[in-house]
């Protein structure tokens, strides 16, 4: 059988140009790439050999010479009927370059693959819980903010800023003690507290809006910035559309850990005043406090668990999508020595229990650090 017979052999086709795929992730047991349609939002999961047709169409390969590439990759050729297949799989989700785009509305194609994520329901708002847009269009506000201070990103200035936040932290972790201190009397001064609690609203802030800078610097696209307030919180929040259809992993993980790295590098013009400035002794005890819990702020959010970002760089590190569920189940089969445990690829038999024991390690650490941070407090 030919690669394509009949009048499909010559037919070049191609994707639109807003269709995202990502790398390979594990997904349990299997291994998947994400598709998603970046006009609409729509997206789902194909297998290797899906996505190793889909991302050849080009507009410039054949299908004849797709299906060659194909057949000497995995040693069998396609007859009509899986084109067509897949073809219609592609038009029906408005993924080809000249189909016409559907809207999440509209559901997936018989036989489709179940959506990797369904379109969100917008959330009612109400006084105790909602959500607010703050800019009509987040993306363009976005290139703003980073045609401004995207020049922080370039590494002669960010490894001297990475040098300084590591040596402002080795003070913070040699001075602890003192700053535990300095945060238990801030309790006693209701006007340094509220201010000390405003800086780190505005840290909060920066953070979610580096997560949007630095996404727009590999690439990216920023869908919504805007308000959310489960009372008594009310946070800035910064969405990131296409996260994982980043080039690279790396481009990844520093759009997780962007935020982290802003709390703490907002934290840097205070760590001098209080190390260098001639203050007086509240507001010395006031930047005391607010270097500590600004950078557990800022470290609390690389917790390994959901929804932090310390989740998604762990979930780009093992290369998996859902990694808390996929590892539960894999763990619950290992635990009972079930046969199924064992057909779990390689890849997947050391990240998930990998990942398991890492965010053991990190609650262990946390919880000490908590302990002896109260017994500092009750016995000083």
């Amino acid at each position: 059988m030919s690669a394509a017979p009949g009048a499909l052999t010559s037919y070049r086709p191609a994707l639109r140009p807003r269709v995202l795929l990502s790398d390979p992730l594990l997904d349990g047991a299997a291994t998947v790439h994400l598709i998603k349609d970046a006009e609409t939002g729509n997206s789902f999961k194909v297998g290797p050999k899906e996505h190793f047709l889909i991302v050849r169409m080009d507009g410039e390969r054949s299908l004849g010479e797709i299906g060659e590439e194909y057949a000497g990759a995995y040693g069998r050729r396609l007859g009509d009927a899986h084109w067509r297949q897949l073809l219609s799989l592609l038009g029906a989700k408005g993924l080809l370059a000249g189909a016409p785009a559907r809207s999440p509305a509209t559901g997936p194609a018989p036989g489709a693959p179940a959506p990797a994520a369904p379109a969100p329901v917008p959330e009612p708002r109400t006084l105790l819980r909602g959500s607010l847009p703050l800019v009509a269009d987040a993306d363009a506000t976005t290139a703003r903010l980073h045609r401004a201070f995207g020049f922080l990103l370039a590494p002669p200035l960010l490894v001297p800023l990475l040098a300084l936040v590591l040596a402002m932290e080795a003070v913070v972790a040699a001075r602890s003690g003192e700053l535990l201190l300095a945060a238990k009397g801030l309790l006693a001064n209701p006007v340094l507290l509220t201010g000390t609690a405003v800086l780190l609203w505005v840290s909060t802030a920066l953070h979610e809006l580096a997560h949007g800078v630095t996404a727009r610097h590999y690439g990216g696209r920023v869908a919504e910035i805007g308000l959310r307030w489960r009372l008594p919180a009310v946070i800035m929040y910064c969405t990131v559309d296409d996260y994982l259809y980043f080039g690279t992993r790396r481009h990844r993980i520093a759009t997780a850990l962007a935020g982290a790295v802003m709390n703490l590098v907002f934290l840097l013009p205070f760590c001098a005043l209080w190390l260098f400035a001639p203050l007086d002794d509240a507001t010395h005890d006031a930047f005391a406090a607010l270097l500590l819990l600004g950078s557990v702020q800022a470290f609390a959010m690389l917790v390994p668990l959901p929804p932090l970002d310390g989740y998604r760089i762990a979930g780009q590190l093992a290369g998996a999508t859902g990694l808390a569920a996929s590892a539960g189940a894999y763990l619950r089969l290992a635990l009972r020595r079930s046969p199924e445990a064992a057909a779990y690829p390689r890849r997947a038999r050391i990240a998930y229990p990998a990942y398991a024991a890492v965010t053991v390690l990190v609650l262990a650490g946390t919880v000490a650090a908590a302990v002896a941070a109260t017994h500092h407090l009750l016995t000083a």
